[in-house]
């Protein structure tokens, strides 16, 4: 087991750094032999060097150990060759060997920084996705799919939220926007997306969901403001939010809009934008808990499809300074599925900004599917497609109830 264990760890998978490796030694090679073929006051062993300095740029510590004692090997075999340990020789060999060390420190520390790093990395990327929960594939007869660019380098989630939760006969959504960048506005929108779950199931009407909100968030900020801030720039600190309450069946669904991007709805071939007929302004702006909000309803029948987003998305702008066409552009693919629409969208505003966005963008693709049909249905529909006939060949009209059915006739 301890032999096989060594030769499985000696064995690793081919990397592009390994064919790398035939750089420093052809140098090594090429020094050594021209060197030796040299006339004696042409010397040059001291570009020996090269190659394990060059190395650490493609390699690790043990590699770099590796092509140092080599170039040190072949600076004394040159010293040989040339008429023994002269002086200059020595230092030269010894000058290698200390520069083969350090650079072998070097790739000792780097490695260890790198180590920490991923930790570090793997702890975060942890931490973003509790924070931000991915949402379900389905809730109830909804189909979901969400996105979310960061424009943080290295960061998956920033200033945009949303959230989803079932409530007792429908489910509740909510995407939104915190103002500003960094990790104060990550602070606010993990509050606010805690609070909405917690909110959703206490309130049981929507309209008194978004004052829940509005009153969580002004304690938050107010409880954690730094005491030099003025209150001016505390009035600055909101939250744009788009709220829904999506029934399983029976009533429309309904949104309240509280500054944020109105969402699309994909019906058919058709692209219509929900305009807010009660727009309501940003949550965190009033000092006082508001009431009295009215919702929107609108109709999501089976197999339309709802897209929410936010302002970073429409606000992503070409090399030109042309915004994002988001509804012309998911115009393109209003018979795509969620999955496959948001990766459209994401691929094609790639390719629109050259890159990430400037700003932080999340979208939410939500889905009505047909509801199943009562058991009473499927029969009846089995029955009319003749799986089951009457007492004639060609009707379908059962045998009245109590009443013999007589055999089938014979056929001749």
């Amino acid at each position: 087991m301890g032999l096989r264990r060594r030769l499985a760890d000696l064995w690793q998978p081919w990397q592009p750094g390994h064919a790398l490796v035939s750089i420093p030694l052809a140098l090594i090679l090429v020094i050594t032999v021209g060197d030796v073929m040299a006339p004696r006051d042409i010397h040059l062993g001291p570009l020996l060097v090269v190659a394990p300095a060059i190395t650490p740029s493609f390699a690790g510590s043990r590699l770099t150990a590796l092509i140092g004692a080599l170039a040190v090997i072949a600076q004394t075999v040159i010293a040989v060759l040339r008429g023994g340990f002269t002086p200059n020789h020595q230092v030269q060999i010894a000058a290698l060997a200390v520069i083969s060390l350090l650079l072998v420190i070097f790739c000792r520390q780097r490695e260890r920084r790198v180590r920490q790093l991923a930790r570090v990395r793997s702890v975060s990327e942890a931490a973003q996705r509790v924070v931000l929960r991915p949402l379900p594939h389905r809730m109830g007869p909804l189909r979901m799919a969400s996105l979310y660019l960061a424009a943080e380098d290295e960061a998956q989630i920033g200033g945009d939220l949303y959230a989803a939760t079932r409530a007792a006969d429908g489910t509740r959504l909510i995407i939104g926007d915190v103002r500003g960048k960094g990790l104060p506005s990550i602070s606010e929108a993990s509050f606010l997306m805690g609070a909405f779950r917690e909110a959703a199931h206490r309130c049981s009407d929507l309209v008194d969901l978004p004052g829940a909100l509005e009153g969580s968030i002004r304690r938050h900020l107010s409880e954690h403001a730094p005491l030099s801030e003025a209150v001016d720039e505390l009035q600055e600190r909101f939250v744009t939010a788009l709220i829904l309450d999506i029934p399983d069946e029976g009533s429309p669904a309904q949104m309240i809009n509280c500054g944020h991007p109105p969402p699309l709805l994909l019906r058919g071939d058709q692209v219509t934008t929900l305009y807010a007929r009660h727009p309501e302004p940003p949550l965190g702006m009033c000092e006082l808990s508001r009431t009295g909000f009215t919702p929107d309803p609108f109709a999501l029948e089976d197999d339309d499809t709802l897209l929410l987003y936010t302002d970073g998305v429409i606000e992503a702008r070409d090399a030109d300074g042309s915004f994002y066409p988001l509804s012309e552009r998911v115009a393109r693919w209003t018979g795509s599925g969620p999955e496959a629409l948001l990766h459209h969208i994401h691929e094609d505003l790639i390719a629109h900004v050259g890159g990430l966005p400037g700003d932080d963008a999340a979208m939410v693709v939500i889905q009505r599917t047909p509801r199943l049909r009562p058991a009473h249905h499927l029969r009846h529909r089995i029955h009319t497609n003749g799986f089951h006939h009457g007492t004639e060949r060609g009707t379908d009209e059962a045998p009245a109830p109590g009443t013999t059915p007589p055999p089938p006739a014979r056929r001749e």
